[in-house]
Formats: structure tokens, sequence, C-alpha cells
């Protein structure tokens, strides 16, 4: 009879089965590009106001919810403050004050290593945040269709009363760092589905509705309805604060890839083969 160090020594099981379909992978792909060139243009953007207020208007009477901004010291250094509820925060080289491309410390909100272009240019960094969200919102709507269609909506990331039922044990796991392996790691846990659902049907809805609240256009054709949210400057709080937490969903997610095995992630969302290991 086999003991538990002989059961340690047997062969691993190896086999690779089609995980992500094509249509899965390049919509994928092209998510990447267009969230990345929507975060750093909308920090260009920002750049051109960097504060975060609520209300109608930003000249309300009441502090920003968030600003930075820089201050002169006696001596003359440059020093970069961020305020968040009315708190400073030293932020020199980052936030409020940064080198801009020459090596000189300038006063802005976020530095030019994270906008597009580098450089403050209103303008231009508009124009690349409105084409890529128009790309983000048309592969969203093919993307949802797609996984409707394909059944992979409700078959891949709907959960199952069973599913519920381990919501605190898929805790447990993830914060030792325990994660699926056989037969189970070709499935989606229970917080994988809760937070694409909460992301895919919550968090992109409110910052692409948001976005669209700080359109004049879509002012004058639906009047009053920014008022809901508490006015421009509300939605413009709003989107930030949902942009903010979808790039803590990918800094997550991204830390998931790599500790769950980082190449055969990878690969299987280039080639859609992933390799299963069954003990």
């Amino acid at each position: 009879m086999p003991t538990d160090s002989d059961q340690d020594k047997l062969p691993t099981r190896r086999y690779r089965y089609a995980r992500h379909t094509w249509p899965v992978r390049l919509m994928h792909w092209i998510n990447l590009l267009a969230l990345t060139i929507l975060l750093m243009s909308g920090l260009q953007i920002f750049n051109a106001h960097p504060a975060l207020n609520w209300g109608k208007s930003s000249y309300n009477g009441h502090p920003p919810v968030l600003q930075m901004y820089g201050i002169q010291t006696p001596n003359g250094d440059s020093v970069g403050v961020t305020e968040l509820f009315g708190k400073p925060f030293r932020t020199t080289g980052l936030f409020g004050v940064s080198k801009d491309d020459s090596g000189t410390p300038t006063e802005r909100g976020f530095p030019s290593w994270l906008t597009i272009p580098s450089n403050q240019y209103l303008a231009m960094g508009r124009r690349w945040h409105f084409f890529f969200a128009w790309i983000f919102v048309i592969n969203g709507l093919l993307y949802l269709t797609y996984s409707i269609a394909s059944h992979h909506l409700s078959h891949d990331l709907a959960p199952t009363r069973q599913d519920w039922r381990t919501v605190g044990r898929s805790i447990l796991d993830h914060l030792r760092f325990k994660h699926p392996r056989g037969e189970a790691s070709k499935h989606y846990n229970v917080l994988q589905k809760i937070t694409y659902l909460a992301v895919i049907f919550g968090l992109l809805p409110i910052m692409i509705l948001m976005g669209l609240a700080m359109s004049p256009r879509m002012d004058s054709l639906l009047p009053g309805w920014i008022d809901l949210v508490g006015g421009r400057q509300s939605a413009r709080t709003l989107h930030f604060v949902a942009a903010t937490l979808l790039v803590l969903f990918v800094f997550i997610h991204v830390f998931e890839v790599i500790v769950t095995g980082l190449w055969n992630n990878i690969r299987s969302m280039i080639t859609g083969r992933y390799e299963v290991k069954e003990p």
C-alpha cells in the first residue's frame, strides 16, 4: 500500500484544454489597450483642474474632496501637496509637484510619465480620451452580446447556489494563497464570478454614465438628469472614484494572474490553451 511519501513522488499529470475562445481573447486585449490609454489621457484631463468637488460647481464655497497643488517653501523648494477631505499630505515627486520632461520640478496633479500626452495638453488629451472611450464602449457591448449568445455569462460567470455557500471558504483560501488545482482550476471561483459581474454590470456602467454626465451635449439632450447625482462636479468625482476602483481591480487581477501561474495564464489569453496539473 503506497504511503504519503510515495504519493508525493508520483508524477503529476498535465494536460491543456481550450479555456478562452478567440473572440474573448481579442476583446480582452482591446480592453487592455483602451483602458490604459483612457486612464493616462484621463489623468491629463484631470491635471487641467486637479481637484474633485461635489455639487453643480467647483465655486460653491465648499472645499474640494480631493485636490493636488504645489507650494513654495521659504528656501525656494517646490513641495507637492495632496489634500483629501481637507487633510494635507506631502506628495512631492508624485502628486502636486513632479519633474517635467526636462527634469524641472513643475506644479501639476499627476506626473508626466502617467499622462497622455506627457506635457500639459488638454485638447489632445481629450481627443485621445474620447476616441478610446468609444472603442471601449463598443468593445464592451460586443463582449456582453457574445457572452450572452455563447452562454459564457450564464455558464461561467453566474454564481450557482453551491457557489454562494462557499464564499467564506473562498475568502480564506485567497488569504492563505491557496488556489484550486486540477479540475477545480478550470472554473471561476465564486469571488471571481462576483467581482467580474460587479465590474461588468456595476462599476463600468457607472464610470461610463458619469463620463457622459460631464458632456454639455448630453445635458442639452436630457436637461436636468445630472442633478440626480448632485451636479456635473459630483459626476466628475464619481467618474474618478469609479476609475480608481477599476484600477484597483486591475492590480488585484494582475496579482492573481502572477500568483496562480503567470505564463500559464498569459498563454491561455494568447493561444486559448490552459495547462491543468492533476496530482
